[in-house]
């Protein structure tokens, strides 16, 4: 591959390997969920057959303010918790005369990508076109009007597999910027004795989350330095078909970067307009890969609906892994 001589990847291998990645049109040119489509009702069957012991495991973050986010990128904040009626509103007799119950309400203020969420396909550009064709000016300030999470309200079901990458490799966490070949998915895949078939979830573990919670504190995490998969594992998961792949970091990809200065984050420029791969971020993977570590079975029931969030860049889910 030509990366300009620099030994960084150039935007121009980047436009290249997305056109020759590409799905759009595979599912027609309508299609609004790209690789989803690649689970059938045959699958989530086979999937549902996975639960034998009745083991759900958890894998989202809380949704309040001592989240990942510090601002590093585009202005997210975490959660905002806000009570709108309380017990002592109740007690002081101020709902008597008004509604008439005695009751509390609240509401939360968050981006929908502040904590563990889905990636919409109208999440990234490439260039000035979506997944499938669609053109960036389909975004506005009413929202993605192609694109949008709500098209997956039903698809985010099916067979999970957990590649342990941290624990394939004998550590804790895998460092910063410390990059996952599709070598070590594959040797990952092999050691654990599971497949990676047609249609599945498929969820890394590199430990860098467990890091931080162990550590009491979140440091770069979100926008940082991370461990993550490199450029040349969108080759991989094009070949493999997955229906998704979700990780317990903030941006799926390795961060520094392998590219020139002019791009950040050129996996996702390929993964999600060209592919129509739906990523999942900021997953809690510990208590799942201790479990898995333990019975040997890496293969579960995955479930990890969304909100329907009409046009939304994404949205913010507790995915359930279930045994």
């Amino acid at each position: 591959m030509s990366q300009g001589g620099t030994g960084r990847i150039t935007r121009q291998h980047v436009v290249e390997t997305a056109d020759r990645l590409t799905n759009w049109g595979r599912w027609g040119e309508d299609d609004q969920i790209g690789t989803l489509n690649t689970v059938e009702p045959a699958d989530i069957v086979s999937a549902a057959s996975l639960v034998t012991k009745g083991k759900v495991f958890a894998l989202g973050i809380p949704l309040n303010n001592k989240g990942p986010q510090n601002g590093l990128f585009g202005g997210r904040w975490n959660p905002i918790h806000t009570m709108l009626a309380t017990g002592t509103d109740a007690l002081a007799g101020n709902q008597d005369d008004t509604v008439g119950l005695r009751y509390s309400d609240d509401a939360i203020n968050m981006p929908v990508q502040s904590a563990t969420h889905w990636d919409a396909l109208g999440h990234i550009f490439l260039g000035d076109k979506m997944y499938n064709g669609y053109p960036a000016s389909s975004v506005d300030s009413g929202g993605v009007h192609q694109l949008g999470i709500e098209h997956t309200k039903n698809r985010m079901v099916g067979r999970g597999v957990l590649l342990d990458i941290a624990r394939y490799k004998g550590v804790d966490f895998l460092k910063d910027g410390e990059a996952i070949t599709p070598e070590d998915l594959d040797g990952a895949a092999a050691k654990q004795g599971v497949e990676i078939r047609k249609g599945d979830f498929v969820i890394f573990r590199t430990g860098q989350m467990e890091r931080c919670l162990k550590e009491a504190q979140w440091g770069g995490y979100a926008g940082g330095d991370a461990p993550g998969l490199s450029f040349s594992t969108a080759q991989w998961l094009r070949d493999k078909d997955v229906a998704a792949i979700c990780a317990d970091t903030w941006g799926c990809e390795v961060r520094p970067n392998e590219s020139t200065s002019d791009i950040n984050q050129p996996w996702h420029w390929v993964v999600i307009p060209a592919i129509g791969l739906t990523m999942g971020e900021m997953f809690y993977l510990k208590e799942l890969a201790e479990d898995c570590a333990g019975d040997g079975v890496y293969e579960f029931f995955f479930c990890a609906p969304p909100l329907v969030i009409t046009g939304g860049t994404g949205s913010p889910i507790n995915p359930q892994a279930i045994k």
